[in-house]
């Protein structure tokens, strides 16, 4: 049958066993890795949704009423149900084989990801690998969704308080032009001032490329300005030897590209353009064997 359209959610009687075990909604806050208010917004969805006052808020902290003692001893049940539920399905899908998701920036999945897949397939054959390739906005969206067990990302670290990293590598971003480029024939490095100025053939915002982008340049005072902005790090190459603009693109990208002179890279003064490459995956959530294996090729 229909649950009523008053039922309570799991997570609100997760966290309402946190604020009567801890005595306090700031607590349960920082257990959960989401801010107080989001906290207070849930209890009081929960009471409005019961029709009773199950927390007293004072000065000192927060108790419960009667009816909520009641509340959070049945809450107790139900979240003891869903732990029960969701280690009975983690274990179905151990015996229907190992299942790992992958979320990957566009630069570590064209360029790294197959040869740490490679490494991996010798270390779990039977594992069922699934890849996903996008920004790095994108892919901690996924991760902090539970829609990827793991994460791959570009640039600096995720301001994300349920989400955890590791560094795995270490990049740079190139600017290039086209060969005959009147900055080729510069004897000395470009001026960040100059940059800045230049309207630039760019990832779309989100990307890690354009976020290192854009801090390098705001420690400078200045922002970055765009020519053309492509989803696609080859089409971005492709732009810059057909001369329609300077590019930034990881240096990993066009190595080939500038051994072979269809592209020059352009030395900027007093600007890093050094990133990193990072694992991410859910706060409070420990990675899998088959995901800490990854991470662990991944750092080599």
């Amino acid at each position: 049958m229909p649950l009523p359209e008053d039922a309570p959610d799991l997570r609100s009687l997760d966290l309402l066993l946190s604020v009567a075990e801890l005595g306090s909604l700031g607590k349960a806050a920082r257990r959960h890795g989401i801010s107080q208010p989001a906290v207070s917004l849930r209890m009081n969805e929960l009471e409005r949704r019961l029709g009773i006052t199950i927390l007293e808020r004072t000065a000192s902290g927060t108790t419960l009423t009667g009816p909520g003692s009641s509340v959070v001893d049945w809450s107790r049940s139900v979240i003891e149900a869903a732990d029960a539920f969701v280690t009975g399905t983690a274990a179905l899908r151990a015996e229907t084989g190992v299942r790992l998701r992958v979320a990957a920036s566009l630069t570590v999945a064209d360029h790294l990801v197959p040869g740490w897949l490679v490494s991996l397939r010798q270390q779990a054959p039977d594992a069922s690998i699934n890849l996903s390739v996008m920004n790095s906005a994108a892919v901690a969206d996924q991760v902090e969704a539970g829609l990827a067990d793991l994460g791959f990302v570009e640039g600096p670290a995720q301001r994300r308080p349920r989400i955890r990293s590791r560094t795995v590598g270490q990049d740079r971003l190139a600017i290039v032009v086209a060969p005959g480029h009147p900055w080729t024939r510069r004897t000395t490095p470009l001026p960040v001032e100059a940059l800045a100025r230049t309207s630039l053939v760019l990832r779309e915002k989100g990307s890690g490329t354009r976020q290192v982008l854009e801090e390098a340049l705001a420690r400078h005072g200045y922002r970055v300005s765009a020519n053309l902005e492509l989803g696609s790090t080859s089409a971005i190459i492709g732009a810059a030897r057909r001369g329609e603009g300077p590019a930034v693109v990881s240096s990993l990208a066009v190595f080939d590209d500038l051994a072979g002179g269809r592209l020059v890279e352009v030395a900027v003064e007093g600007v890093s353009l050094d990133r990193t490459f990072r694992a991410i995956w859910l706060s409070g959530h420990r990675p899998a064997t088959l995901a800490r294996r990854l991470i662990a090729i991944a750092a080599g």
